[in-house]
């Protein structure tokens, strides 16, 4: 597995195979590390605005995307 900085540099690759590849796994992870730390936010509290705001996108946007993810 590559680290984060080996894929960062990958992702500059002049080869646009290697450099999408590169792209498409810092997004996956980008996306992994957001749940989590959505999961951790709602689990400390924070409302959905404080999360949108940290985030710099709109309520609805990550309510829509992390709702369905709560656990009870």
């Amino acid at each position: 597995m590559a680290t984060v900085t080996e894929l960062a540099t990958a992702a500059g690759s002049p080869d646009p195979k290697a450099g999408l590849r590169a792209v498409l796994a810092l997004r996956r992870l980008a996306e992994t590390l957001e749940g989590v730390q959505v999961a951790n936010a709602r689990r400390l509290g924070w409302s959905w605005q404080d999360i949108a705001e940290a985030l710099e996108v709109s309520k609805q946007a990550v309510h829509k995307k992390h709702s369905g993810r709560e656990r009870s």
